[in-house]
């Protein structure tokens, strides 16, 4: 059963919403900074007054699809949860429910060939807009409706497992430094009147990591480099790299449980990033980091490891790079020379306590999230493909196949004598 081809102003014509707002209600404002990239979710929803929209606007309901001409590789689509008024650099489609589902539609724009296809039909060089006359003519694969609603379950699914995990990150991104907060108090003003030294004062050694060059072949010990810490200081070991160090080299730069990971160059806005080692094989450093092995006679790894990626220590370290535009440094005198409070020691022990009970709670590891977003997109790609729902169209092939008569009835098709069946 091939799927046809039908141009979107056929399936979803350029219609907007026929609504009489009062002028002095309070509605929705909708502007493309409120659309997510990628997902669609929408933040910070302005309600205002008709009277104050400008002159380049439209009004939309929730039966449109509200897609964004503007710079498409952003992949700004929605379905609206209200009504309320947009800029024109959304398109109002309309899509005939009797033909194809809205949400077929959205996940058919977000899909990663029609993102690319888009992004190379627009005119504009520094605000490349989507060329109309093409969008409107471009073929989009029409699966019958049946066949639209199992894709767009399959899709639902895995979106709403991604949308868990991202809730699942900026949890754990947000009770670590208000755990630290709440035990500690502010570094900046340090409330609680603990005692302060220098990092100098409170570490073993600072070592730089090792310069040898990654291995071509994926031979060697597993080299940790500056993409295997993110910002918030957590590791992501998925994507190792491998060195061909000797025995002497090894043991020199070895890592141990409870080193810190400081990263010493980058951009100046990721300079400073620190993670804690905790994982559980045997690996290096680059030479990108620092490090730092404490004297745990007096601070705890997690303690240290969250006052580093406390925000208030984040802007001193934006601060404190030095460097040329793309990428800034912070050397090792620096890192030691930075002042510190030092709470009791049981009190960085209980709060490594709390710490690692919290974290159990929350489902697996921040940066999981790449691997569902990977997942999602070769979803969309088998989806509109037709490779996603092929045993299942085999199993279905009655119903379908009088579904597809109605539908080709109503977009004016010709009906072929013998359906056959799509890869």
């Amino acid at each position: 059963m091939r799927w046809s081809t039908v141009p979107i102003r056929k399936v979803a014509p350029p219609i907007p919403a026929k609504i009489k707002f009062d002028s002095n209600e309070s509605i929705w404002h909708l502007s493309l900074d409120q659309i997510e990239s990628e997902t669609g979710l929408i933040t910070g929803k302005k309600y205002a007054p008709l009277k104050e929209a400008g002159s380049s606007t439209f009004c939309f309901d929730t039966t449109n699809v509200l897609y964004s001409k503007l710079r498409p590789y952003l992949n700004k689509v929605i379905i609206p949860d209200e009504s309320g008024i947009a800029t024109t650099e959304l398109i109002p489609l309309r899509p005939n429910t009797k033909i194809i589902y809205p949400k077929f539609l959205t996940y058919y724009f977000r899909s990663k060939n029609f993102v690319s296809q888009a992004s190379h039909h627009v005119a504009g060089a520094k605000m490349p807009r989507v060329v109309m006359d093409w969008f409107w003519e471009h073929e989009i694969p029409l699966p019958c409706p049946i066949e639209q609603r199992r894709i767009v379950e399959i899709l639902d699914e895995a979106d709403r497992l991604r949308r868990l995990r991202r809730e699942a990150d900026a949890k754990a991104a947000r009770i670590l430094p208000a755990l630290f907060l709440k035990m500690f108090g502010d570094p900046a003003t340090n409330p609680r009147g603990w005692d302060m030294t220098t990092v100098g004062d409170i570490v073993r050694a600072t070592d730089y990591g090792t310069s040898t060059r990654a291995s071509d072949d994926g031979s060697g010990i597993p080299l940790i480099r500056m993409g295997n810490v993110d910002y918030n200081g957590h590791l992501d070991l998925r994507d190792l790299k491998h060195v061909q160090l000797s025995d002497s080299e090894v043991a020199r730069f070895r890592l141990q449980q409870g080193d810190i990971l400081f990263n010493r160059t980058n951009s100046k806005e990721l300079v400073g990033k620190t993670g804690l080692w905790d994982a559980d094989i045997d690996a290096v450093a680059a030479s990108y980091f620092i490090r730092v092995r404490l004297d745990q006679k007096q601070v705890t790894p997690t303690f240290f490891w969250a006052f580093m990626n406390c925000s208030y220590i984040k802007k001193i370290l934006l601060a404190t790079a030095r460097g040329a535009i793309g990428q800034a440094n912070i050397n090792s005198s620096e890192l030691r020379a930075m002042v510190i409070y030092k709470p009791p020691l049981d009190q960085q022990y209980l709060f490594t306590n709390r710490w690692k009970q919290i974290r159990a709670t929350i489902p697996q590891r921040i940066g999981d999230q790449t691997d569902l977003d990977n997942l999602f997109s070769a979803l969309l790609q088998r989806a509109f493909s037709g490779q996603l729902t092929a045993k299942w169209r085999e199993a279905h092939s009655k119903e379908l196949l009088a579904e597809m008569e109605q539908q080709a009835r109503l977009l004016n098709l010709p009906l072929t004598k013998k359906l056959e069946l799509a890869p």
